[in-house]
């Protein structure tokens, strides 16, 4: 299926090329069928020769319901352009023009009606002429008559050859369905209708409205009439929702695969002007600097960053309405270049980089200017200067292709998940550096000087630790989590050692006179392996806790419990010692058998328990119960 919407200037034979066409009625409403003038969106289907199925979205072309009818075109790919040969081209015709130009709707057929009462050339060249300049061309052109039926097996042609032409949609893209109309069936609940313009639906999967983040279920499906278990895109979709109520849900929402999408209120864009826009004057509206240079009302407070002098377009208010999808939202809009802004919404919408929209004074009754949305998370915007340098970046976006977008997006906020930028609408980039982390190449490279560099200067200002706390790396690199640190400190060529990021050739350096005190109490262990040094002697020789630790860290001593210290390989030589005794053995034996005091005797016992070394019985005896390295078998060891 393909949906195709129609366009053109008010009473010049939408609807009725519609019917002629479907046989159907597009006017829902019977204030619309009594008037015979279309005030909302119609929906009606065909199949056309050759097989395809399409569905018309039949738009009003009165200027009081442009709102309506930018609802209906903004999802659908391709337009069937009315115009009437008696009239021509109408105000109507320029305003619908101008919005499929800033919508980036590329494929239309012009049709020109009425031919049974004018000839329809001098209508067909002018509407070309229009078209032309607007950058659309028409896949073809058909003269027709709604009211003889002439011209009507043509037109369904060029419909045909339209729908032809058409991309095709991608089946497994992330569903976004701009509701159009949402209303309640008695025994069955909440419906909403939809244009389908990418992915697939399924009874029974699971949807996210866009306004609230609730997450319901799929009762049931609909298209063109017929109950379907899935639809996929290009389609006009009737979706019957299951734990919400119709008025929860109105024209504008959006039905999301769940988890997929990012909604935001504050979005960076490229504007498209008209050619008649492009006189070089101001914007208009509150918040421009004066000649003396002072802001208006309109900027944030302590904000001194739109720098006032831009060379913005002319004559563009500063409260403006987005239509996007089937949305229109309140916007204030701030400039920052001659062709780019920041618009802030009245409220989030499910936006992705690349989205094409429009922004409407609806005071003037005209098109200001198409938008290209080049970034959903922008920055703030604090400093002096910030928004010119702002609009030299979006500048460098415009037109870029979407990898070299993701590229500079990743490079201002140094990380991101491939979550985050898909939920963006931008492709995979970066490396990945743990935790699921990405980073920008540049960024990494001077993280790893940086890291390096923090390490040098803590370990010349603490040169009793062996390297800097992780957290501490982590906080002061702006590290998104403890992952990416240790990902780092092994790229970085450094150790992650008892929570610190250590230089490898620090983990046994001590200063100088702590290197010498630990050596001296070396010296006396290598005589009484045992005979753990007391306080006072710890004091001696002036080794308090810090140069302890600093000793344990770089493998020097190994610490038994608080105060008791022996050599590294004091619990090795003392499991030697222990097989040789008659097992089981008292704590008496094995402290008489070790040369030691209780105090050393029984901390290295439960030191030697706890890694499994040996066992403590119930009778609080104990058994040797492995050996270390090179050691022998002990007599009587289980």
């Amino acid at each position: 299926m393909q949906v195709i919407a129609t366009a053109g200037h008010v009473d010049h034979g939408k609807s009725t090329l519609v019917r002629q066409l479907t046989g159907m009625e597009p006017d829902r409403w019977e204030q619309e069928r009594r008037r015979g003038l279309t005030i909302d969106l119609g929906f009606a289907w065909t199949t056309l020769p050759g097989g395809p199925e399409v569905a018309f979205v039949d738009v009003p072309g009165h200027e009081r319901f442009v709102p309506n009818m930018l609802a209906g075109v903004g999802p659908v790919p391709a337009v069937l352009f009315v115009v009437a040969a008696d009239e021509g081209w109408m105000p109507q015709s320029t305003e619908h023009l101008e919005a499929l130009d800033a919508l980036g709707v590329r494929h239309v057929l012009l049709a020109v009606t009425r031919c049974d009462l004018a000839d329809p050339e001098p209508a067909r060249r002018q509407a070309l002429a229009r078209m032309t300049a607007a950058g659309l061309r028409p896949v073809d052109t058909v003269t027709v008559s709604g009211r003889t039926g002439e011209g009507l097996d043509r037109l369904r042609v060029g419909l045909t050859r339209l729908v032809g032409a058409l991309p095709p949609a991608d089946p497994d893209a992330d569903v976004r369905l701009w509701v159009d109309r949402s209303f309640s069936v008695v025994g069955a609940g909440t419906v909403v209708t939809g244009t389908l313009p990418a992915g697939s639906l399924r009874a029974g999967a699971e949807l996210q409205l866009g306004s609230t983040g609730a997450v319901m279920r799929v009762r049931g499906l609909q298209a063109l009439g017929r109950n379907a278990p899935e639809v996929r895109a290009v389609a006009r979709v009737a979706v019957n929702l299951r734990g919400v109520e119709h008025h929860a849900i109105g024209r504008g929402d959006a039905l999301l695969t769940p988890g997929r999408w990012l909604t935001t209120a504050e979005v960076d864009v490229a504007l498209r002007f008209s050619d008649g826009d492009r006189d070089g004057r101001g914007w208009r509206g509150e918040g421009d600097r004066d000649h003396r240079g002072r802001r208006g009302d309109g900027g944030e407070a302590g904000d001194d960053s739109s720098d006032g002098d831009v060379g913005e377009r002319r004559d563009i208010p500063r409260e403006l309405v987005l239509h996007v999808g089937s949305a229109s939202v309140a916007a204030r809009i701030r400039p920052l270049g001659a062709d780019s802004a920041r618009l802030r919404l009245a409220r989030p919408l499910p936006l992705r980089v690349g989205d094409r929209a429009l922004l409407r004074d609806p005071g003037r009754h005209r098109i200001a200017a198409g938008v290209d949305v080049l970034d959903v998370t922008p920055p703030e915007l604090r400093r002096r200067g910030a928004a010119r340098s702002r609009a030299v970046e979006l500048a460098a976006l415009t037109g870029a292709p979407p990898r070299a977008v993701a590229e500079a997006i990743l490079l201002r906020r140094r990380f991101t998940t491939a979550g985050e930028l898909h939920s963006m609408g931008l492709p995979e980039v970066g490396e990945p550096v743990g935790d699921g982390r990405r980073v920008h190449a540049s960024v990494w490279r001077e993280l790893l000087a940086a890291v390096r560099a923090l390490v040098d200067q803590w370990g010349g200002d603490h040169p009793l630790e062996s390297g800097v706390p992780v957290e501490v790396v982590r906080q002061r690199l702006r590290l998104p989590t403890t992952g990416v640190v240790e990902r780092l400190a092994d790229a970085a060529s450094l150790a992650v050692v008892g929570g610190r990021v250590c230089a490898p050739d620090r983990l046994a350096a001590l200063p100088g006179p702590v290197a010498a005190a630990v050596a001296a109490l070396a010296a006396e262990l290598r005589d009484a392996p045992f005979a753990a040094p007391d306080a006072a002697r710890m004091a001696e020789l002036r080794l308090g806790p810090r140069e302890l630790a600093a000793a344990v860290r770089a493998g020097r001593l190994l610490k038994v419990a608080d105060g008791v210290f022996l050599l590294p390989d004091g619990e090795a030589r003392a499991a030697e010692v222990l097989a040789e005794l008659p097992q089981p053995f008292t704590l008496s034996q094995a402290r008489q058998a070790l040369r030691t005091t209780r105090r050393v005797a029984v901390p290295l016992l439960e030191l030697l328990d706890r890694r499994g070394a040996t066992e403590r019985l119930p009778d609080d005896t104990r058994r040797v119960r492995t050996l270390p390295p090179n050691g022998h078998p002990a007599r009587g060891a289980a």
